[in-house]
């Protein structure tokens, strides 16, 4: 209930727990942060706390111990997140983990581009990339899955482009 007498919603309880949750520091994946709810006594699957996730723009940040966890994102952050979403939504096709590397197929001529917004965004998961004419290898850090990495860039272009 809020000062007023009147109930909110879910969402909001949802969102504001998330936010200070994540402003700890520890929570890594979208798993801890539904049990870290469920351990306040909110109900949340991690389908709800994924799209949560998104709502919130939480990026994930390297935390002084090497780990990477869910942070918000300051002002120069979203940029450089919002020009990858655009760059990924613009030319990003089918992404294909293959070994330690993600391989990003775009059509002929946008490889670099992509590349370019990839790097620039300063992905704690990516090592680097190097791109062909229609293809981009990134080199993931040690420790992440290429399957991972693509998941969290599909995530990204396939946000809710309204948030």
């Amino acid at each position: 209930m809020s000062a007023r007498g009147t109930r909110v919603s879910p969402k909001f309880e949802r969102h504001t727990a998330i936010l200070r949750l994540v402003e700890q520091g520890t929570l890594s994946t979208q798993a801890e942060v539904a049990e870290a709810l469920r351990a306040e006594g909110i109900d949340a699957v991690q389908a709800t706390v994924s799209r949560d996730i998104a709502q919130l723009g939480l990026i994930k940040v390297r935390s002084a111990n090497g780990r990477l966890v869910y942070a918000l994102p300051g002002a120069a952050d979203l940029r450089r997140l919002d020009a990858l979403t655009a760059a990924l939504r613009t030319f990003a096709g089918p992404m294909v983990p293959a070994g330690p590397i993600l391989v990003i197929h775009t059509a002929r001529g946008v490889a670099a581009p992509l590349a370019d917004a990839i790097d620039e965004a300063l992905l704690p998961e990516v090592a680097g990339t190097v791109a062909g004419d229609n293809t981009i290898f990134v080199a993931v850090r040690d420790g992440i899955s290429p399957s991972d990495l693509a998941h969290e860039l599909a995530h990204l272009r396939d946000r809710d482009a309204d948030g």
